[in-house]
């Protein structure tokens, strides 16, 4: 469970705010015309880069490709919602 119920708010919400800022690292190869197109977007848009892209990316793919007909895939549903807003906007929603 994400929040401790014995916990305060304030200490059930740092708990999160770990959690929310926890990263792994992916490699993965894309054509090569994807790329170009990411480099010549990126220069114009100084404050993103390619993990702000992925991220948003991703998450997006998972909101439009996922369902929430159980409580884990509502679960998984909400944290990809929460993290393309987060990546979005640039800060914790």
């Amino acid at each position: 469970m994400l929040f401790d119920r014995h916990l305060p708010y304030s200490q059930s919400f740092a708990q999160y705010e770990v959690l929310m800022h926890a990263t792994v690292s992916i490699l993965a190869e894309i054509p090569e015309e994807l790329h170009e197109s990411l480099q010549s977007y990126l220069e114009t848009h100084p404050d993103w880069d390619h993990d702000r892209v992925f991220c948003a990316a991703l998450s997006l793919f998972l909101l439009q490709n996922g369902s929430s007909n159980t409580p884990d895939a509502s679960r998984s549903y909400r944290r990809a919602a929460r993290v393309y807003l987060d990546t979005l906007f640039k800060h914790a929603v």
